[in-house]
């Protein structure tokens, strides 16, 4: 087999049953391991397991919801809500914690990893497209569908918290974005590039290239530990050129310390003028 053909036989993998299937464990997991989900699961059953299908398909959800589409379309696919469910019944509810205890093979754990990634690829892929079908060139809305469709789970964490009844307004993806929301932005604009025809490279080429980028880095930030972002040396570096985020603390800095000098040095002749006051009331008295 010719090595160009690779990402060609890549981008005509079928996500169902087993790509989707570590999309679901891998997310179902991640939510168990939310300060407060299993005391809701024991609470509420429901309430978890509506949480748990906000972090499988919230990606579809907000797409949906973006498209004046029914937010519920995605409920139509019964053998991935059942696939789903049986996934966050084991993570919750197995005897003796058995799932998740073989979950914590680390080796395991990496390949539900990458193959979680492999699914974000191809749903970003698809958002963009699917965006383009109702609105079309319309860049900006390809490029949300498609940020919203592989980030969905993120960008609408603040509804799933409401729903195990927490609110963390500060954990807003908007205001501090996640690693995994910024990589699926950047994605979304180089799959809107690519499909608009201003990025010449080929999608099935795209696809695998994007794919491996986020493989490796996930795979990376798992054994080392490492919860930075990779991008950080870049967005500090645009941040710094476009936006001066390095100066403001500095300048905050010495424009406090300047006005308080002025407030001192101002405060001195008052000071002056009131001890000069007393000084002549008491020779009054005197």
């Amino acid at each position: 087999m010719d090595l160009w053909k690779v990402p060609l036989l890549f981008s005509r993998l079928h996500m169902f049953p087993f790509f989707d299937l570590a999309h679901y464990v891998a997310s179902v997991v991640a939510l168990k391991e939310q300060r407060g989900a299993v005391e809701v699961s024991v609470r509420s059953p429901f309430a978890c397991w509506f949480s748990a299908m906000l972090y499988c398909f919230g990606g579809s959800l907000l797409s949906s919801l973006m498209l004046a589409e029914p937010p519920v379309a995605f409920l139509a696919k019964g053998a991935n809500i059942l696939l789903a469910s049986s996934v966050w019944y084991l993570v919750f509810y197995c005897p003796q914690d058995i799932f998740c205890r073989c979950f914590s093979f680390l080796p395991l754990r990496l390949l539900v990893a990458g193959m979680k990634e492999v699914t974000r690829t191809w749903k970003i892929a698809a958002g963009v497209a699917h965006a383009d079908s109702h609105f079309k060139d319309a860049w900006l809305v390809m490029v949300a569908v498609g940020w919203a469709r592989g980030a969905g789970g993120g960008l609408i964490s603040n509804f799933e918290q409401l729903v195990r009844g927490v609110w963390k307004p500060e954990t807003n993806e908007l205001l501090k974005m996640s690693y995994p929301v910024k990589i699926t932005l950047i994605g979304a604009v180089l799959f809107t590039l690519q499909h608009s025809q201003y990025l010449p490279i080929a999608r099935h080429n795209l696809v695998f290239l994007y794919t491996i980028f986020l493989v490796i880095f996930k795979v990376k930030m798992m054994l080392t530990r490492c919860a930075t972002s990779p991008l950080a040396p870049l967005e500090a570096a645009l941040g710094h050129v476009l936006f001066g985020l390095g100066k403001a603390p500095s300048k905050v800095k010495g424009e406090s310390a300047t006005s308080s000098n002025r407030s001192s040095t101002c405060d001195r002749p008052s000071e002056q003028h009131h001890d000069g006051v007393k000084k002549r009331q008491a020779k009054k008295t005197e």
